[in-house]
Order: C-alpha cells, then structure tokens, then sequence
C-alpha cells in the first residue's frame, strides 16, 4: 500500500495505482467479512480485477524502449511505477494470499513492529552491551511476539516462564 502512495505521489500521478490500492483495500474489507477467508469464486472475481487493473497500467507504465540501447549491457532502467507494476505481477499469488488463508495478515505491520523494538532499544542505550545482551533482547522479544500472534495472554505467558513451562502452541 505504502509502494502504491508512492508511485501515485511521485511517478506523474499514474491512476492505475489508485484503483489498485481500492481494489486491496476492497478485498481486505469483503475477506474481514466473509471471517477471513474467501469463497473460490468470488477470490477469482477479485483475481480477474487485479490482473484487469495491471494490464491497463501497461499504458501508463509502458517498458523501456529497447530500441533506445546505446551498446550498454544489462537490463535498461526502468520506472519505480514499472518496478512496481512486474512484481505485483509477479508475486500476484503472494499479494492476494490474505484473501485465501485466514492466517496470512493483509498487511505486514507486526513484522514491522517486531523489528521496531529492537530499533528503539538502539536508539535509547545507543547500543547493547555486549552481543550475548542483544540476543537476550531479541529472545524475550520473540517469544513475547510470537505468544500475542498466538493470542496467548503475555503476562500469563511470562508467569509461565518463570515457572519453566511452555504454553500449548510450543510444544506441540
């Protein structure tokens, strides 16, 4: 989505990126209302749109002239909006997953946040202490990630700890 507002705001105002970011969005709101997944029919509805939208783009987004090649090697350059469009090609069945699986997020905000906190923690202390200190961090932090995305409660999880034992989801 952020990649989206980006080509939108600084590659000529290109509305392909506009109605794909409806069309996610759109998708995102049927799938919450549907309990998170899908029906087959109506994931190749959304499938047909999407696939719609980039074929139009290739009018805004056209590939570079290779016509223009002065004897340089490699691939030409290409726009961040073209970038853009040939991995949303791409990875079509990885951007549209959420639509399909209950356990995939549409947007990828706890990974960021994960990676956040270790970030904060730097910019605090200026830096850890020693190496070992840092895996402690990013141990404690892990574990306390993972037991919130298995919604297991975290000061339950941290008793348990204490105690040496292990909610369901780790031993199994």
């Amino acid at each position: 989505m952020r990649e989206l507002e980006g080509v939108w705001e600084e590659d000529n105002k290109q509305k392909w990126t506009k109605e794909m970011k409806a069309l996610l969005e759109e998708i995102n709101r049927v799938t919450n209302d549907a309990g998170g997944v899908l029906g087959a029919g109506e994931s190749e509805k959304y499938r047909q749109r999407y696939r719609a939208i980039l074929q139009n783009a290739e009018a805004e987004s056209p590939p570079p002239d290779e016509t223009n090649r002065k004897g340089k090697r490699g691939r030409l350059r290409r726009t961040k909006a073209r970038n853009l469009l040939e991995r949303l090609r791409e990875y079509e069945d990885d951007v549209l997953r959420f639509m399909d699986n209950k356990n995939v997020s549409f947007t990828n905000n706890l990974a960021e946040n994960d990676i956040r906190m270790t970030k904060v923690q730097q910019k605090i202390s200026g830096c850890f202490r020693s190496l070992e200190g840092a895996r402690m961090f990013c141990r404690i932090r892990s574990y306390l990630s993972t037991c919130r995305k298995q919604e297991v409660n975290l000061s339950q999880a941290l008793r348990m700890l204490f105690h040496g034992e292990l909610p369901d989801f780790v031993r199994s």
